[in-house]
């Protein structure tokens, strides 16, 4: 697992190639190796990852039926949620990537979008916690949290910019992949698993 120390580089490296410095490329691993690492920003987003799910317990629970419960397998179905929602776009970003020819550079693109999840998985945690703590503020709130989902494509974009070069289509498309069939996955799965709150 990758210390706390080569985590701040590698979103060091992330921050630089957003700013479209390729000095960046020199803070992350972008080897096969490294792909297979960036797997673990998972479990460093596993305390922002249990806010959101506790967060869509209490969700779940308002509108079922009183003395509905939800033990140990609820958690478990929300982390199939989770497991899917990380590996499903990596493999259709590898469909596409091996469609348009740049296999070699699919590892890099594997490694930053991985690591790129950490903290926003930690700017929705936050978001859900002052939307606890913050009632009152859920209009602005729902705002912010288009900022973020904006912010991410932005971003996203820009990095892979840097990795995939300047061909903008490609770019886009790539980034659509990563990002869209998360969005659809997770309600589907939710309701075939029986976690979606309604």
């Amino acid at each position: 697992m990758p210390t706390l120390k080569e985590v701040k580089l590698y979103l060091t490296g992330l921050w630089l190639l957003f700013q479209r410095d390729t000095k960046g490329f020199s803070f992350l691993d972008l080897t096969d190796r490294g792909a297979l690492r960036s797997f673990w920003a998972m479990a460093w987003a596993a305390p922002a990852i249990l806010v959101s799910w506790l967060w869509w317990r209490v969700a779940y629970l308002a509108v079922m039926p009183l003395g509905t419960e939800t033990g140990p397998i609820f958690f478990f179905r929300l982390a199939l949620v989770e497991v899917a929602n990380w590996l499903v776009p990596v493999v259709l970003a590898g469909l596409l990537a091996w469609a348009l020819g740049i296999g070699p550079r699919f590892a890099a693109v594997v490694t930053v979008t991985n690591w790129l999840a950490l903290p926003v998985s930690y700017a929705y945690a936050a978001l859900i916690v002052m939307m606890v703590l913050l009632p009152a503020l859920k209009g602005l709130l729902t705002i912010l949290w288009l900022v973020l989902l904006l912010t991410l494509v932005f971003a996203l974009f820009r990095i892979l910019r840097m990795v995939l070069g300047d061909h903008t289509l490609t770019v886009a498309t790539m980034t659509m992949v990563l990002l869209v069939p998360t969005m659809l996955l997770s309600e589907v799965l939710e309701r075939y698993l029986g976690v979606f709150p309604g």
